[in-house]
């Protein structure tokens, strides 16, 4: 089985508890870990798209990682824009955790599937747009999903993991969509949106993609099943 959940928002620490953000916060982690060990076993894969701790440094994120490598099932991670502990996947693959793998710039095969991965950026018609600063961002992960998807088996079904949606202000798709579906792209997920963000979501079949949005509030804190396998 393939699961998916994005923006869990760990914070060890405590220094900033989701509740602050609404009610439905309240304790999330242990309704997403209750969720985990009601459905996923050992041989599943949970993809998890962005947002995962909100640590500043990647030591400051090992106790919220450990949280998610003692939790049954493989493990594979992404970049959100509020992943300021990421550091370079070396590091993170190397670290010795024995569920997770960190994706960037790579593919990884499961059964059937390849399993590609970016962060993506902001919309380029939301008036917060830099046509300078965030263009070059914008293209930067233009290419690092395109050499994900280079990395891709072929003769495997391709899912992406996306954090930021792949749609434009006024929900049509942009050029993340454009590249995915040049590569005949199976289904993409991404999070990012909350409350009431989630207007601005598109799911179901676009182009011959099945889009799916999973952020972990949307989701009511639960895992949503992928893909039977």
């Amino acid at each position: 089985m393939i699961y998916a959940i994005g923006d869990l928002h760990l914070d060890s620490t405590d220094l900033k508890p989701m509740s602050i953000f609404g009610g439905n916060w309240q304790d999330h982690d242990k309704k997403i870990k209750a969720s985990w060990l009601e459905n996923v076993k050992e041989d599943d894969l949970v993809l998890l798209p962005g947002d995962t701790s909100w640590a500043m440094r990647f030591s400051e994120a090992i106790d919220d990682l450990k949280f998610i490598d003692e939790l049954p099932g493989k493990k594979l991670i992404s970049k959100g824009n509020h992943d300021y502990w990421w550091t370079s996947i070396s590091k993170m693959n190397g670290f010795g955790f024995k569920s997770i793998h960190f994706l960037q710039n790579d593919s990884y095969t499961y059964k059937d599937f390849a399993i590609c991965a970016t962060r993506g950026w902001m919309q380029e018609d939301n008036d917060k747009y830099d046509e300078e600063n965030d263009k070059k961002i914008t293209d930067r992960e233009l290419i690092r999903l395109s050499l994900s998807l280079e990395k891709a088996d072929k003769d495997k079904k391709i899912i992406v993991m996306l954090h930021y949606p792949p749609f434009n202000m006024d929900l049509e798709p942009n050029q993340f969509h454009d590249l995915m579906k040049e590569n005949n792209v199976y289904k993409c997920i991404y999070g990012h949106l909350h409350a009431g963000g989630h207007r601005y979501r598109r799911e179901g079949l676009i182009d011959g993609i099945d889009y799916s949005l999973v952020s972990s509030d949307y989701l009511n804190f639960k895992l949503k099943l992928i893909e039977r396998c």
